[in-house]
């Protein structure tokens, strides 16, 4: 009540002095001075209209803001708004809700400067009035308001500082009203700016949730492997165990013991798709002695893998992947077969772990599909968002290495 009743007596006391001024002077007109009447009428007509006015301003500013105060009565707003985005991006949002404000023209965008003015046509709030031209309070004001917006970074966000006025200068608050005019703006753009804000983390909520689907899926479908093992492998096994067991026994014996070594380990666990380096060198040194029963001398492994190292945590299956490629792509069409190589380094927090082979390398008869090492890819990406990366370059002289490089302690994996 008291900030409405200062705000109507300082309105009125700034134009009755100028009123008064007025009155002074056109009596100190000798021809004039003898007529008081006419300036007694415009006198009081102009504080009947100056006092209109300002209580029309009070009610409008009451509806939009929904109370009075000195901030919401004031023809300048100001606002200070964090935008929880890297001041580029808090920019562009910025922009993008200027430009959508109602009225908006002369839009001068500064991308460097992080800088937004813009002039924007003042509405006739309640139409155009029968005593527009007669109104004081409209008598010397421009009909148009101005808007200035600064981005100011600030770490990871923006910080912005938001300004609009009327297309005065500031000594004419004394005597005009912007009927609220300004603080609908300021609200308006804030409102924007916030309900783009929350587009944007619907957005990455629903692409977060479509990412976690992916990773369901092919955690999915890794299950599913893990349940399955190749067919043709486990029949070959199986037959070249039946065969030893006539002519080698003892050998039938070490392959199926391999087998059911590989078996156990291909199992799905409880516990989800993450396994350690030393399990997964297990399955892979079962796979690669049942090979070598089949092989011969064709075939020799080499390990090279310190016993620190064997408690890394790592997806399960892709250590398999990697001797399977070197394997069926590397020393099968091979007809002299060859080595294959696994060691693991550790490098500051990374883990690599290298299969190579001295097989055929890459050409068109023996490079496959590639499907196995996208998925391991995939996986990686799913897994550890970034933090991970496999690595397949030639091998010298011959043959191809495959590198994949793991968070040493298992961090940003994803379970």
């Amino acid at each position: 009540m008291f900030k409405s009743i200062g705000f109507v007596l300082r309105i009125a006391i700034a134009w009755g002095l100028v009123v008064l001024v007025v009155a002074s002077l056109y009596s100190s007109i000798p021809l004039l001075g003898r007529f008081e009447l006419p300036i007694v009428l415009v006198s009081m007509a102009t504080m009947a209209l100056v006092v209109g006015g300002a209580f029309s301003h009070l009610r409008r500013v009451r509806l939009i803001a929904g109370h009075i105060d000195g901030d919401a009565l004031g023809n300048r707003q100001k606002r200070l708004v964090e935008i929880p985005l890297e001041a580029g991006e808090a920019f562009d949002l910025l922009d993008a809700a200027i430009r959508e404000l109602p009225g908006a023209e002369q839009i001068q965008s500064a991308r460097d400067s992080l800088q937004v003015k813009a002039k924007v046509a003042r509405p006739r709030t309640y139409g155009e009035h029968p005593l527009r031209r007669w109104n004081p309070l409209l008598w010397f004001g421009l009909p148009r308001n101005q808007l200035q917006a600064t981005v100011t970074p600030a770490g990871d966000s923006g910080r912005v500082t938001l300004i609009c006025e009327p297309e005065n200068p500031a000594w004419s608050d004394w005597f005009l009203v912007d009927d609220g005019t300004n603080y609908e703006n300021a609200e308006a753009i804030v409102r924007a700016i916030t309900r783009r804000i929350g587009e944007r983390r619907r957005g990455e909520q629903a692409s977060a949730a479509q990412t976690a689907t992916e990773k369901e899926l092919t955690e999915a479908k890794l299950n599913l492997l893990h349940a399955q093992v190749e067919p043709h492998f486990l029949y070959n096994t199986l037959a070249s165990a039946q065969l030893l067991t006539r002519s080698d026994p003892v050998r039938a014996e070490a392959m199926l013991g391999h087998l059911i070594q590989y078996l156990r380990r291909s199992l799905p666990n409880a516990e989800g798709e993450m396994s350690t380096l030393g399990a997964e060198l297990e399955r892979a040194l079962a796979y690669l002695e049942i090979l070598k029963v089949r092989m011969g001398d064709r075939l020799d492994v080499q390990t090279d893998v310190a016993e620190a190292l064997r408690n890394t945590p790592m997806p399960a299956m892709m250590l398999q992947t990697l001797v399977e490629n070197a394997i069926k792509h590397g020393l099968e069409p091979r007809t002299g077969g060859g080595t294959v190589w696994i060691r693991a380094r550790r490098d500051d927090n990374t883990v690599a772990v290298t299969v190579a082979d001295n097989g055929e390398g890459f050409n068109s008869k023996t490079s496959g599909t590639g499907i196995g090492l996208k998925n391991v890819r995939e996986r990686l990406r799913l897994r550890y968002a970034g933090e991970a990366n496999l690595a397949v370059v030639a091998n010298f002289p011959a043959g191809v290495a495959a590198t994949l490089t793991v968070p040493a302690n298992g961090r940003n994996a994803h379970g």
